[in-house]
């Protein structure tokens, strides 16, 4: 069928199958991480943020070609979860950008729209690696422009769209000397090859688009409960929250300024951010209508909310008379005792996650907002994590400070080094330099066979890693710990920390200290369960 244009019933169609090409195919992605360790969640994050794009797009009743691709762009940004999701819905945020007046397209609007998702993607990340999913996405955007003036047949033009993406995919090696070590492609350049030829079928209509499951986070990101007290002076009594959509065209940035001006005269708390494509809207007030006659001016209202705060007030001071504080720490974290350890350090909450589900921006967001503080400082504690909270500052109206652990030793570190009695730049200072002091060790398995850094690994091996990188490998999980241990300590160590995991005894965690302290006598050894799964030991040398 020679198909030249396709409407936003189509497109629908093909973000579907995309997704559920992906879903199927999401292992296989999650096996390409470069270490050969079990939590290799690439496939998993970009499936579950496709999933959230399903669930918006499957919620609108509009199905011109902007709305579906509008819809895609705000569900994937809600559900977006680690370094490969984020850049996930920042392609899709670029691709409705391209595509916003577009009832039907051809191949040539497709392709700049896949061109646009790359440059703002690329403008999402602070240092650009090439050999990633940038780079799939990049090249083929940038071929998709020179193929579309050959190509108005759109199966045409995908066939050799998706050819692109694969040769480039397969060049990713050769770009990343890590790639080419372990013998694999990059992850999440293969994440976009699925989600392409996913969409491929979805155009062609090689599956059935209404049989496709929308399914729930198999294991749920939670927050910790807290006790949230308000101050008894509410002088707006109502918290007023809208978005503003298909902003009329005389809307220009410098309006959104204005807008923000004329809601201080309504009330406080004001929170006005977007841009000519939509806008988001806080204010406390005591006349809402007024704030949304106010908007009506701008464009269309969505997602209207509308919270009586006096009321809230009277039910919470039964409860609590806390008042709102100035500082609180969020940090991620996955085991029961590490949880705990961060509590016990005064951690106000724990969103659970990490090396196996790592949380998206909304779960970041929702701990964020139901702490009682002004300043909530973030401690991501995974190295995939760390895109996330920074998305989560940028469309949050509290003050996020988002301390760059990758690591459980290094949010250790970080959280012993906040003082309440500092300021928001003196913790900062303080708990990143408290970071640079702590060497973080890991003992897990292999899931496949492997060879890095000259270290021949076979699948099942006990393998340690010093923060991040391979170490040591072998056949036994305490003679493998011991050999790591001795391998991060140097003459200027002085404490050790050993977390031991969901798996391990605590009698084989305290023999591995004892060996230690014998062997290692001006050590200060400490041992805690961390109930941490897939890893056998987390370690700390500071």
């Amino acid at each position: 069928m020679n198909r030249e244009y396709i409407d936003g019933i189509k497109l629908r169609e093909m973000f579907l199958a995309a997704a559920q090409y992906l879903e199927k195919n999401k292992q296989a992605v999650n096996a390409l991480n470069v270490f050969p360790v079990p939590d290799g969640d690439t496939g998993t994050n970009m499936s579950l943020t496709m999933m959230a794009a399903i669930k918006e797009i499957q919620a609108t009743k509009d199905y011109t070609v902007a709305k579906v691709a509008d819809a895609a762009s705000k569900g994937a940004l809600k559900g977006a979860r680690g370094n490969s999701g984020v850049i996930l819905s920042q392609l899709f945020r670029g691709f409705a950008k391209a595509l916003q007046n577009v009832d039907k397209m051809s191949t040539r609007e497709y392709a700049e729209a896949l061109h646009e998702g790359a440059k703002t993607a690329y403008k999402a990340v602070m240092k650009p690696v090439e050999g990633t999913m940038l780079t799939v996405a990049r090249v083929t955007g940038e071929q998709a422009l020179r193929l579309c003036k050959k190509y108005a047949d759109f199966e045409s033009f995908s066939r050799e769209i998706i050819k692109v993406a694969k040769e480039t995919l397969d060049k990713t090696p050769d770009m990343l000397p890590p790639l080419k070590e372990a013998g694999v492609v990059d992850s999440g350049g293969m994440g976009i090859l699925h989600i392409l030829m996913g969409a491929t079928h979805g155009l062609t209509g090689t599956y059935e688009a209404d049989s496709f499951p929308i399914m729930d986070d198999e294991t749920p990101t939670k927050v910790a409960p807290v006790d949230v007290g308000v101050e008894t002076d509410i002088k707006y009594g109502y918290c007023t929250e809208f978005f503003i959509k298909n902003l009329f065209p005389y809307v220009e940035e410098e309006d959104i300024e204005k807008l923000k001006k004329r809601l201080e005269n309504l009330g406080d708390s004001i929170v006005v951010v977007g841009d000519t494509d939509l806008i988001k809207v806080h204010v406390h007030t005591n006349m809402p209508g007024k704030a949304l006659q106010l908007a009506l001016r701008f464009g269309e209202l969505s997602g209207i909310k509308i919270d009586n705060m006096r009321e809230q007030h009277r039910h919470v001071i039964i409860q609590n008379q806390q008042k709102q504080k100035e500082f609180a720490v969020v940090a991620v974290a996955m085991g029961d005792g590490i949880s705990s350890i961060f509590k016990d350090l005064s951690v106000d909450h724990i969103i659970e996650g990490g090396q196996t589900m790592n949380p998206s921006i909304e779960d970041i967001l929702n701990a964020v907002e139901a702490t009682n503080a002004k300043n909530v400082f973030v401690l991501p504690n995974n190295s995939n994590i760390i895109l996330s909270a920074k998305q989560a500052k940028e469309i949050s109206d509290r003050n996020i400070i988002v301390i760059p652990s990758k690591s459980i030793p290094q949010g250790l570190a970080a959280i012993l080094a906040f003082n309440p009695e500092s300021d928001v730049d003196g913790n900062t200072t303080n708990m990143t330099e408290a970071m640079e002091y702590v060497k973080s060790g890991q003992v897990t398995y292999a899931v496949r066979d492997s060879e890095y850094n000259g270290i021949s690994i076979e699948k099942d091996d006990i393998i340690g890693l010093i923060d991040g990188e391979i170490a040591v490998a072998g056949d036994d999980v305490s003679k493998t710990t011991i050999s790591l241990l001795e391998k991060m300590l140097d003459e200027d160590s002085e404490i050790v920390t050993i977390l031991y995991g969901q798996d391990v005894e605590a009698d084989k965690a305290e023999e591995i200290a004892e060996y230690i302290e014998d062997n290692y006598p001006d050590l200060d050894v400490g041992v805690h369960f961390g109930g941490q799964p897939l890893y056998y030991y987390i370690i700390s040398v500071e």
